[in-house]
């Protein structure tokens, strides 16, 4: 197999030289700003499939493990609740003598309004 350019003979050279050119020319062309900020819906479309295709099996993986550890996260949730009781008493213990009173003063006037 031949790997430099030197190894071919003049004919090989010729040709060489013309796929090696062709392909530069189709690099830049597609490594355009235009291109590579809007290439399309064909092109996105490509992109998208490339990716889940190659990134398929790491998503069941995860989908399967996802669906075989249903454990949620209970010392969460319940720190989430006892915190919330725990500062909701905290309010109502400190703020019961002015709740009661804006109350009473928002039911005695509307009872006036008869």
């Amino acid at each position: 197999m031949k790997f430099r350019r030197s190894q071919y003979n003049p004919e090989e050279q010729i040709e060489y030289d013309r796929l090696i050119g062709s392909m530069k020319n189709h690099i830049r062309e597609q490594l355009t700003w235009k291109k590579l900020i809007n290439p399309g819906w064909k092109q996105w479309a490509l992109r998208v499939a490339c990716f889940v295709i190659i990134n398929a099996r790491h998503f069941m993986h995860r989908a399967k493990t996802q669906l075989v550890n249903e454990r949620g996260d209970v010392p969460g949730w319940v720190l989430v609740v006892l915190m919330t009781t725990g500062l909701v008493t905290a309010i109502w213990t400190l703020a019961a003598p002015r709740i009661q009173s804006i109350l009473r003063t928002s039911l005695d006037s509307m009872n006036n309004i008869r």
